[in-house]
């Protein structure tokens, strides 16, 4: 599986993915900072980095472009951020960032993004790039301006897959002749299902409404064989 780097200064976050991306199979380093991003990346590479835009010392466009005029550019990036705006999407696009993460993160954007970076060809973010140069993503946005979100102008106007509804139904019945701890299970396999399928996929809503943490949460959901990629498995076969 791959190495990867978060860089997010929110701790809740970069737990919240390690977690997920450690029960993927993969190998997770996490800086808080621009200063920590830069030394792991200078002690090794990456195969993908999750960088948030947004951080107290350097914001993580500026460390794209560093990386990019140092000629450490040499993986897959993906931008995080609750805040960005449409002219800071296309401008990290350009620089060479491949796509782009809206918090609060859902689980299956956050899965489809990591397997589509891994697996896209990085040649062209391996050479370079001219300033002012367009990457040939970036260049091909063709939607109309009335309609390009954050998201679309960082994936060509393709947006990723839409979240599979996990469990639409707010009524359900339990089988009460069997132990408490099973029924217990069940109900609360059920009640999670629901609130995940209601509010979208998204973790931290998900832990708001639930009042977990967001760390506990994602665990609590695994121990109760929650399907967490179904979703995911859901989008592939749809296309």
């Amino acid at each position: 599986m791959a190495n990867i780097l978060v860089v997010d200064d929110e701790l809740g976050i970069r737990d919240l993915l390690s977690e997920i991306l450690n029960d993927e199979g993969h190998t997770v380093e996490l800086a808080e900072n621009a200063a920590q991003a830069r030394a792991a990346r200078q002690a090794a590479r990456p195969d993908l980095v999750l960088l948030d835009i947004w951080m107290p010392d350097t914001d993580g466009v500026t460390l794209l472009k560093e990386w990019r005029g140092t000629g450490l550019l040499t993986m897959p990036v993906i931008m995080m951020s609750g805040h960005a705006t449409i002219d800071t999407a296309v401008e990290a696009t350009r620089i060479g960032a491949q796509s782009f993460l809206e918090k609060p993160i859902t689980l299956q954007k956050l899965l489809k993004s990591v397997d589509q970076a891994l697996s896209r060809d990085v040649s062209a973010a391996r050479k370079p790039a001219v300033d002012g140069a367009e990457q040939p993503h970036a260049g091909s946005l063709s939607i109309a301006a009335s309609d390009l979100t954050v998201e679309a102008a960082m994936t060509g106007g393709q947006s990723l897959p839409a979240v599979v509804d996990l469990s639409p139904q707010g009524q359900q019945t339990f089988e009460l002749d069997k132990p408490l701890r099973d029924a217990r299970d069940a109900f609360e396999k059920a009640y999670f299902e629901f609130h995940l399928a209601k509010e979208g996929g998204s973790m931290t809503r998900v832990a708001e409404k639930t009042g977990l943490e967001r760390t506990h949460l994602y665990r609590k959901l695994k121990q109760l064989g929650v399907d967490l990629s179904r979703g995911r498995r859901s989008s592939a076969n749809a296309s």
